[in-house]
């Protein structure tokens, strides 16, 4: 009785005890709040992609051409290296424009960068017959020097389209302009292992109007190979 009386007395070992109680309460919280973190930081970085290749791709004076559009995604790909967004996202770059004779809206070219195959969510450049153009030759004639003619136009949208992309989210350019649309995509790559985040999409869209260039078409660049939006 008298050691059964001491036992239940003592006191060392206790903080032990209570600290290995709630060591594992501390660590899920703290590894919840990390991570909860490090999402909302993420979509912020991808926001900020699809901002400022729009913003910049509309600030392009005089013309553009290939080479503008690749070192626009050089910046875009670098604004997300600390996630890995070239091997998990993908940014897509669209021109939308009037039709010129009436209010339909069509994408006169489409460029993308980033590993992750995911179809546009504001369409594609279509040929004549309607099937959707993904090798980057929307822009040019058969030599790829000279820009299509404007009665054979290839990417225009539905006759009754006049703006583009999903119904709680269109796009429509002002006449004598177009707008710049930039849309990154990303699947979430967690700090922590087997988290319920893990893969989970996230999608931002950006559109800015053209300032101070009256030339809508996509130049060629014989030195740069176009930025297609294939698999």
């Amino acid at each position: 009785m008298r050691l059964i009386r001491k036992l239940l007395g003592a006191t060392k070992g206790v903080a032990a005890i209570e600290f290995a109680i709630t060591l594992p309460v501390l660590l899920t919280l703290g590894l919840v709040g990390l991570e909860t973190a490090h999402y909302a930081i993420t979509h912020l970085r991808i926001s900020n992609i699809a901002m400022i290749t729009a913003d910049n791709a509309a600030r392009v004076r005089d013309s553009i051409d290939e080479t503008d559009v690749e070192e626009l995604f050089v910046g875009a790909l670098l604004a997300g290296d600390s996630i890995d967004f070239e091997e998990n996202g993908r940014v897509i770059l669209y021109s939308v424009e009037p039709n010129g004779t009436n209010t339909r809206q069509w994408i006169r070219w489409q460029r993308c960068d980033g590993d992750k195959d995911v179809d546009p969510s504001y369409g594609r450049p279509l040929n004549s017959a309607g099937v959707a153009i993904t090798n980057g030759t929307e822009i040019f004639a058969t030599n790829r020097t000279s820009a299509s003619s404007a009665t054979a136009r290839s990417s225009e949208t539905a006759v009754t389209a006049t703006a583009v992309g999903p119904a709680d989210n269109q796009i429509a350019a002002q006449a004598g302009t177009a707008v710049m649309i930039a849309e990154a995509v990303y699947d979430y790559q967690p700090l922590v292992p087997n988290s319920l985040l893990e893969g989970k999409q996230i999608r931002y869209v950006s559109g800015f109007n053209v300032r101070q260039r009256n030339d809508q078409s996509l130049r060629n660049s014989t030195a740069t190979t176009p930025k297609s939006c294939g698999a």
